[in-house]
């Protein structure tokens, strides 16, 4: 506390009295609501299967106090390390059973509380399996020795096991459903276009288990998760990338002279365009110049597969009826434009595009004024961008 030195207006009680103060940044209000949502229900629907399995309702343990906290730990904090699902069962399971192994010991009551806890907290990182609800579990179980005697094991399988397998399962429903990973992302998983490799943005230079090495030096194992420290990391360097960049603004580099194409126009007219110019996206525009969408090469691709999927035909020869087919049914621009894109104005900063444009994002990204498309920024011009800015610093 000593250390802390004053910041600017503040005085140096404010100063010593900082580390108390809240470390958690703010949370989004979907967020709050979609974790407050989860394990609300998640705990409804535990209570429920514990009741239907006729767990020993007398007792009072049909639901357990640690099952709360181990509901919060699932919906609240899913990238946690202690979140995971053999954090979750195994470290709740063995918990039970070590307060039941030092309640056969029929110790005294204040000693086997803190046995139980410490038993505990012992087997839980001896099979990786850090789960803080776990030492909630032994002290409900230690301090209630009269349910211990009148349900043995059956108090680890119900409503211990029981009931945290209930809350992953339902954790990893719920998580899916509102948008968010669980369990989390493994570094083996295969990368956003089906191969080994990362996502672009993310291809660190350094090894799963060098990042794995980085955490066990810095004892923060149990805080994160190998994959979620590679994102923290690329996402550090996007920011470091988008500073070399300084005040660049989209007007700066975007492309001005845009060849755009009406929603009626035919597929073999976009096909034609993009032949003549080597563009991947073309802007679709209604009459009065506003942007309907934007028509990238990969839409022109997957159409034709679909075509050539729904009708059983060879895909050379779908692809050839989107680029070569003048008949008045064929394919129009309007069908097969994309249009949930990101937007941007003249005078955004090109750091602040650098995340869209990242592998798997956007292909490229409009420049608007209101409705009206004046320019757009493709991954080329991205790149144009920051080998410019390279080579400026390099000359200072």
């Amino acid at each position: 506390m000593g250390g802390q030195r004053p910041r600017r207006g503040e005085t140096a009680l404010l100063a010593r009295l900082r580390p108390f103060g809240p470390v958690i940044g703010p949370t989004g209000p979907r967020e709050v609501a979609a974790a407050a949502l989860g394990a609300g229900l998640a705990l409804l629907v535990c209570a429920a299967l514990l009741l239907g399995a006729r767990v020993d309702v007398a007792t009072g343990a049909f639901l357990i106090a640690p099952m709360g906290a181990s509901a919060v730990i699932l919906f609240a904090l899913p990238n946690s390390p202690l979140a995971q699902p053999w954090s979750a069962i195994v470290g709740n399971s063995l918990s039970g059973l070590a307060a039941l192994g030092v309640h056969r010991l029929a110790l005294d009551p204040a000693l086997a509380i803190g046995a139980s806890a410490g038993l505990a907290l012992l087997v839980m990182f001896l099979t990786r399996s850090l789960h803080p609800p776990g030492g909630a579990v032994a002290l409900t179980a230690a301090m209630n020795p009269a349910m211990l005697e009148a349900m043995g094991l059956r108090f680890v399988l119900m409503p211990v096991l029981l009931g945290t397998v209930s809350l992953v399962i339902m954790a990893m429903a719920w998580h899916r459903l509102t948008g968010r990973i669980y369990p989390f992302r493994q570094p083996h998983e295969a990368g956003p276009h089906a191969t080994a490799d990362k996502a672009a943005e993310q291809r660190l230079g350094l090894a799963p288990e060098e990042l794995a090495r980085i955490l066990a030096d810095y004892r923060q194992s149990a805080n994160l998760g190998v994959e979620d420290l590679s994102r923290l990391i690329a996402a550090a360097e996007q920011v470091a990338a988008g500073h070399a960049l300084g005040a660049m603004t989209c007007d700066d580099i975007m492309s001005r002279d845009l060849v755009t194409v009406r929603p009626e126009a035919r597929s073999a007219t976009v096909a034609d365009l993009f032949r003549q110019h080597g563009f991947t996206s073309i802007p679709v525009v209604d009459g009065k110049g506003a942007m309907l969408g934007v028509i990238f090469q990969l839409d022109l691709i997957r159409r034709a597969r679909r075509d050539a999927l729904r009708k059983r035909r060879r895909f050379s020869g779908a692809m050839a009826a989107l680029g070569g087919d003048p008949s008045p049914g064929t394919l129009r621009a309007a069908e097969v434009m994309t249009t949930a894109l990101p937007t941007v104005t003249r005078g955004t900063l090109v750091a602040s595009v650098l995340p869209l444009l990242s592998d798997g994002g956007a292909e490229a990204v409009p420049v608007m004024e209101e409705d009206r498309i004046v320019g757009i920024v493709t991954r080329t011009d991205m790149l144009s961008a920051l080998a410019r800015s390279t080579a400026r610093n390099r000359q200072r």
